[in-house]
């Protein structure tokens, strides 16, 4: 590999930086948003349904009584 060559892909790499600055540029345009450090975004409080309560309370019964059966039997 010659010296043009690595010239070139090094032209290569500074284009596309360049090109990925000009699109974070572009981001503070509205465009996309970017994460700035030390603001914190407050999550959308996720509600479970009766039904998945009641889904995940069954699979709760399940496994202890799995872990009830495994003690019984390893005494």
């Amino acid at each position: 590999m010659g010296v043009s060559e690595i010239l070139v892909q090094i032209d290569r790499e500074i284009a596309q930086l360049q090109q990925a600055r000009a699109m974070l540029n572009g981001a503070s345009n509205g465009k996309f948003r970017v994460a700035r450090p030390g603001k914190r975004v407050a999550r959308k409080k996720r509600n479970l349904t009766p039904e998945g309560r009641r889904r995940i309370a069954e699979a709760v019964k399940r496994r202890w009584a799995e872990q009830k059966k495994r003690a019984a039997a390893g005494k």
